[in-house]
């Protein structure tokens, strides 16, 4: 059983939210034109590193964290670009606990040059860059899907 279900414009199946709007902060990591993703514990889905941002971080500080955390791999936050906010009302996270948040997420871009060395944490099964095609193929979260499909159709 997974730890959380994620909802996108489903207001039918989605359930009301229990917790006030949660603020997050997720990455679009490319390396010559592919895509990292990482295949979370939580779902088994693959989604972008990131993840919520704390009390007293800003997203640049709350995505630096979180791609240190997530891949071990440090970066200064002002080489993360912000590219875009996501807060439609329909984003919701549903998790094992009964909690049930609204998700607003600052996306930003970062391009590696060459693929780091990285490490899988604790929050991942995996960690892959992935071309357009490939993207296809793979079960992405619901939360993430538009953002990915944002990204190739700009490009």
């Amino acid at each position: 059983m997974s730890i959380v279900t994620f909802y996108r414009g489903d207001p039918k199946n989605a359930p009301k939210t229990t917790m006030p709007a949660h603020l997050g902060a997720n990455a679009i990591i490319t390396c010559k034109g592919k895509l990292l993703l990482e295949r979370r514990r939580d779902s088994n889905t693959w989604g972008l590193v990131g993840g919520g941002c704390k009390k007293t971080e800003t997203g640049r500080d709350a995505i630096a964290r979180e791609v240190y955390e997530e891949l071990g791999v440090r970066v200064p936050k002002d080489r993360f670009q912000k590219l875009a906010v996501y807060d439609d009302p329909g984003r919701i996270a549903a998790y094992r606990d009964g909690s049930v948040w609204r998700m607003v997420i600052v996306v930003y871009g970062l391009d590696f040059e060459e693929a780091p060395q990285m490490r899988i944490s604790a929050e991942s099964r995996e960690l892959r860059f992935f071309s357009k095609e490939e993207i296809a193929d793979i079960e992405i979260a619901v939360t993430h899907a538009d953002i990915v499909e944002d990204l190739f159709r700009n490009r």
